[in-house]
């Protein structure tokens, strides 16, 4: 039921790129729907979100009144959970929160010799938007790890948005945003509030930028209002390649990926190994194991168009191939991890040693769970405190530095034909 590949099969690079190809654009009809409902958000405001959500979520609200939720309503859902759910929650906000806190970045300045001086300023977006799912697909880790950095980096205020389809709200999601001092809170979801971040509207209040996941419309609403405000990245189905020496548990495997597996049909798991036997094994394993597996239908189909077990030449070969790969999540199950970690180029997080499962990076190990998807990993990099802040240049010339830099610029600027430019830098110089 698993694609079984060898690094030896002469048409092994088109097979690969085949299987790990993976289009993030929408249709035309999707992107049309879409542009129409940020019109319509742009041009009414409240009454267009209000009337989308009425009609998509069948959600049943006379004003965006009802849309909001109080901070006292996220204090009693994390009041209302049992204490293994509230010490889970707590224990993953706080290692969040002190991963992200090593990320802090602080403004510098230095002096040159004719006395200018040179800097940078680091200064947090001043408002921020976070999407999350909402309804049976609902993550509260997705709450933690996209308003913790934003928290840390000192954004003054955040707003979340969350759909409560036909009603159905998650306490564990109002109790996470709770934890990471979520200041807004709206009940709407979809393209509808996207734009509504993006553009404003007389009740939800216009962002800086715009974060987390969501469905294709999401995708292709956020797509859209980039530009008019910033965002994450476009994500596409989560990835995990595992490259495993064939001494760990084939369980230990085969359930790392059903891990990504069952996220959807089109997420990929990949594993790349010298050793056919063990390759066996895990296959052994992943048809042993999946039948209990409560998201089965969707792990199989997974497994069947987008997974794959690869039989590679050594350990050095399944580096390269996973550096052509550049994957979201990375397993080095090998009993030296620490010998080959330097070799991979590209991956949004890499997982060390036979331990070091993916799903700890998910919930609770600290580290963000916000991944570059589809090769993007390639030249991105996981969200982090940096997303939420600005660097501003800092220039303070003194007399001495106006008068010999003004020179330099006047002339590179006449060599350009700017002659403002050039007469700006040259009236705060020495005539003689």
């Amino acid at each position: 039921m698993i694609n079984k590949l060898s690094s030896e099969y002469p048409n092994f690079d088109a097979q690969l790129n085949s299987l790990t190809s993976w289009d993030n654009s929408s249709n035309q009809e999707i992107n049309d729907s879409v542009k129409k409902i940020i019109d319509d958000v742009i041009q009414n405001g409240d009454k267009s979100v209000l009337d989308y959500t009425q009609k998509f979520d069948s959600v049943d609200a006379a004003s965006i009144a009802d849309l909001v939720i109080s901070k006292e309503r996220l204090k009693e859902s994390f009041d209302n959970l049992d204490e293994e759910q509230k010490k889970a929650l707590s224990t993953a906000a706080d290692r969040i929160k002190s991963y992200h806190q090593k990320q802090i970045q602080e403004s510098w300045s230095y002096t040159e010799e004719d006395g200018t001086v040179l800097g940078q300023t680091v200064i947090p977006i001043e408002r921020a938007g976070l999407y999350v799912p909402g309804g049976k697909a609902a993550y509260p880790s997705s709450v933690l790890m996209n308003a913790t950095p934003a928290k840390v980096a000192g954004v003054e205020e955040l707003v979340m948005v969350v759909p409560t389809p036909n009603g159905l709200v998650n306490e564990l999601v109002l109790a996470a945003a709770y934890l990471a001092e979520v200041d807004l809170v709206f009940t709407i979801g979809g393209a509808q509030a996207i734009a509504a971040l993006a553009y404003g509207t007389e009740t939800i209040p216009k962002v800086d930028k715009i974060v987390g996941p969501g469905n294709i419309y999401v995708a292709t609403a956020k797509r859209q209002v980039f530009g008019q405000v910033g965002i994450d990245m476009i994500a596409g189905p989560s990835e995990i390649l595992i490259i495993c020496d064939g001494k760990t548990n084939p369980d230990w495997i085969a359930m790392d990926l059903f891990s990504q597996s069952e996220h959807d049909e089109d997420a990929q798991a990949i594993l790349l190994c010298p050793d056919q036997d063990f390759l066996n094994q895990v296959e052994e394993s992943i048809n042993k194991l999946l039948p209990s597996m409560d998201r089965r239908d969707i792990i199989r189909t997974s497994l069947m168009n987008r997974g794959a077990l690869i039989l590679t030449k050594d350990i050095n070969e399944a580096i390269q191939i996973s550096n052509e790969i550049a994957p979201e999540h990375l397993e080095l199950s090998v009993e030296d991890p620490e010998s080959i970690v330097d070799k991979i180029k590209h991956a949004g997080a890499i997982f060390m040693g036979k331990y070091s499962s993916e799903a700890l990076g998910d919930y609770c190990a600290g580290t963000n769970h916000v991944l570059p998807t589809s090769s993007t990993a390639r030249f991105s990099s996981p969200l982090g405190v940096y997303d939420f802040t600005k660097r501003t240049s800092i220039i303070m010339a003194s007399k001495e530095g106006a008068n010999k830099l003004g020179k330099t610029a006047s002339t590179l600027a006449f060599g350009e034909g700017l002659q403002a430019h050039a007469l700006s830098a040259l009236y705060r110089t020495d005539k003689d």
